[in-house]
């Protein structure tokens, strides 16, 4: 059991540091939804299922919905794609 906790904390430490270095938004929001589902297995290890309840709902749930209809509302995720598939110029 050890060390699947080990590879949990491993784990959440990747998703907090590449979160901070990402910089497609959409992206980072997909990081912040595994780092709260990987919070709430570790509450659920913690033998604490009330707060593994609150970060599944609250961390991955709500919050990554209200960041996704923001991004739909600014337009981001629509610019963000069509970057994306345009192709890029030289510059001289």
């Amino acid at each position: 059991m050890t060390v699947f906790n080990v590879i949990l904390l491993a784990f959440l430490v990747v998703c907090a540091i590449s979160v901070s270095f990402s910089k497609n938004l959409l992206n980072s929001i997909l990081i912040f939804m595994s780092y709260s589902l990987i919070m709430s297995i570790i509450w659920i290890l913690l033998e604490s299922p009330d707060l593994a309840i609150t970060e599944a709902a609250v961390g991955a749930g709500v919050t990554s919905i209200l960041f996704f209809v923001t991004l739909k509302k600014i337009h981001a995720i629509q610019q963000e794609e069509e970057d994306e598939h345009e192709p890029r110029q030289k510059t001289k």
